[in-house]
Parts: structure tokens; C-alpha cells; sequence
């Protein structure tokens, strides 16, 4: 081999890797891409006494996606705590359904709360909250808040 066609090999290698590195999406982990939305409570939804009622959040993705892990955290306390408490934090024990849309605090088929037995806490209304879900390779993550429910005035 003549020292030119190494200089060419070699320059054809670092042209690949450059190519490969900034066009394709090899090196990226995908991106799930969520939309909070708050929507008007269900009728018969409950509140427990002390707990200020809040609109539900709904969060709609681009596609069906099989979680295998879904947490919620305040932003504030995230900022201020290496650990902080998950307000909601499910993960897949085995083979989560396929899932476009879900509601806060649902149960999801094939799913189970990482603490045994623990429930969703309420949200707050006004508080900054940040979702971030897993589904195999596939990550997300976006910021949301709710509001409290407001009751139409009697006049």
C-alpha cells in the first residue's frame, strides 16, 4: 500500500465518521414528544378533604409508546434536592401496554408504583411539576403546572 491510498482510506474514514456523527441520528437517544393539557374534572371526581381541587392533566404523545417508566416531580424541589420525592413515579413490571394518552395519577395495565402500594400524591394548583418518561431507548421529559378549580359564581 502506497502511503497516498492510506492518506485517502484515512481522510475517507474521518469523512464518514463526521458524517455519521452530525446526519444521522445513531448516537441520539429518540425523543418522545409530550403535550400536557388540563382538562375540565370528570364528573364524581373526588377530593379528599384538605386537598385543594385541581384541574386533571392529561399528556398526549406522538405515538403509542410502552413505558417503562413514568415519574413526576416538582421542579422546585428538584432544584433544591439530589433525590427528590416523586409526587408519581410508576415503573413496568413487565410488558406495559402500548400507550398514546394517559392521565395523571391512572393506573396503567402492566404497570405498578415503584414504593408498593403508594398512591399518586395531589397536585398542587400553581406548583411547577416536570414529567419525564422512559420507553425502552426512547425519553422525554416537559414541565407543567395545574390550576385550581374554579366554581361558577351564584348570582
Amino acid at each position: 500500500m502506497t502511503k497516498q491510498s492510506i492518506v485517502l482510506i484515512t481522510a475517507a474514514v474521518v469523512l464518514a465518521g463526521v458524517y455519521v456523527a452530525f446526519f444521522t441520528d445513531w448516537f441520539v437517544k429518540p425523543q418522545i414528544q409530550i403535550l400536557p393539557q388540563i382538562r375540565p374534572p370528570q364528573r364524581g371526581t373526588r377530593v379528599l378533604p384538605g386537598d385543594v381541587p385541581v384541574y386533571p392533566v392529561t399528556f398526549a404523545f406522538d405515538r403509542q409508546y410502552r413505558f417503562t417508566e413514568i415519574k413526576v416531580v416538582a421542579v422546585d424541589d428538584e432544584k433544591t434536592n439530589k433525590y427528590p420525592h416523586a409526587v408519581w413515579h410508576m415503573i413496568s413490571d413487565s410488558n406495559s401496554v402500548p400507550t398514546k394518552a394517559l392521565l395523571y395519577g391512572t393506573k396503567l395495565r402492566g404497570m405498578k408504583p415503584k414504593v408498593p402500594r403508594a398512591d399518586p400524591d395531589q397536585l398542587e394548583p400553581g406548583v411547577s411539576y416536570k414529567l419525564y418518561l422512559t420507553a425502552g431507548k426512547a425519553v422525554g421529559e416537559v414541565k407543567f403546572q395545574t390550576h385550581e378549580i374554579v366554581k361558577p359564581s351564584t348570582q
